[in-house]
């Protein structure tokens, strides 16, 4: 961020205000880490913060700080929507584009009050008045513990916003296996395990409380598993019958995804997941060393996100999504 904008930030913040704050649909470890974080800061700093959430987060991140009061606005239209429209400030974390929030993209355009984005995504929307966009960055989680940091707020970093940053620069670098975790992300960590951040617990409150029904579903995913070794490629579904059969609730497709690139020679994967209600196949694609899954989600599906990990969707049936992908790849260079 450069200098102007940190200082009018700063004025924006120096008497209390109303404050919105917003991650994108369907909220993962780095939505909700830098949200909550963030939430936390400003309460601390005198202001009246809400979190909204666009839909419901997953049970595997209820247990972080401050999660309880996350307001919902699919089940809580109204409310939300109010709380919205007095808000005097309105912050985006961890999504670029409004269209990522869903239904509550119409109630957003209409606010007068300031925006603030704060985001790694490639190819950030221009509609918030301060963005602190940047891709180098694993996490919108680094960005916030940064954006308090350019505040000359760093003291006032403790055990329970330091518990939300952690926990999303550890989902959003993969327990910090991909590329983008720097020396300088695993002496931030250092910082945040010195406030007192329980880091041997957390990772078992995210990865290890699968459901025997979560279990069941992952052995289907796998045994749909198809390779496509002459492209490096792998890929596998779940049609909306097979999630209904286990019971499927969300966050239980949570890292599916990752196994495709477990498997020795591959350097793409994709899953496919059917959502009768929304008449979708949500597509979540992960890549290793230089093929680029943003751009390849971005020109065919719909999507985009970053480099090695970007997500899409489309709108016909599983068969042809899957024909479509499966032509695609044969004419890649991987």
């Amino acid at each position: 961020m450069n200098i102007q904008d940190i200082q009018a930030i700063q004025l924006l913040l120096s008497t209390p205000k109303k404050i919105a704050i917003i991650p994108h649909r369907g909220p993962d470890g780095d939505a909700m880490g830098s949200t909550l974080a963030l939430y936390h800061f400003l309460l601390k700093n005198n202001h009246f913060p809400t979190v909204i959430s666009p839909n419901d987060f997953p049970d595997f991140l209820a247990w972080m700080p401050g999660s309880e009061t996350v307001k919902i606005y699919e089940k809580d239209k109204e409310n939300c929507t109010k709380i919205l429209e007095e808000a005097e400030l309105v912050f985006t974390l961890d999504f670029n584009a409004l269209h990522r929030v869903g239904e509550m993209e119409q109630v957003l355009e209409k606010l007068s009050a300031p925006f603030i984005m704060i985001d790694h995504h490639q190819k950030p929307d221009n509609y918030a008045t301060y963005t602190y966009s940047d891709v180098a960055f694993g996490s919108t989680c680094e960005m916030i513990y940064n954006f308090i940091s350019f505040l000359d707020k760093k003291e006032d970093l403790d055990k329970t916003i330091a518990t939300c940053i952690y926990t999303g620069i550890l989902t959003d670098s993969g327990s910090f296996r991909f590329p983008k975790t720097t020396g300088t992300r695993h002496r931030i960590v250092a910082e945040l395990i010195d406030l007192g951040v329980e880091n041997t617990l957390i990772p078992a409150l995210l990865f290890d409380n699968s459901s025997y029904n979560r279990l069941q579903l992952l052995g289907r995913a796998l045994q749909n598993m198809k390779v496509m070794m002459d492209h490096k490629t792998s890929y596998t579904t779940l049609t909306q019958d097979e999630l209904n059969s286990f019971d499927y609730i969300k966050g239980d497709t949570e890292g599916i995804v990752n196994y495709g690139l477990s498997i020795k020679g591959i350097v793409f994967t994709a899953i496919f997941i059917e959502n009768k209600e929304e008449g979708i196949i949500k597509i979540s694609f992960r890549s290793q060393g230089d093929f680029d899954v943003n751009q390849f989600a971005r020109d065919h599906f719909q999507g985009g996100g970053h480099s090695n990990a970007a997500g899409g969707k489309s709108e016909v049936s599983m068969e042809e999504t899957i024909n479509k992908f499966e032509s695609l790849v044969q004419n890649l260079k991987i």
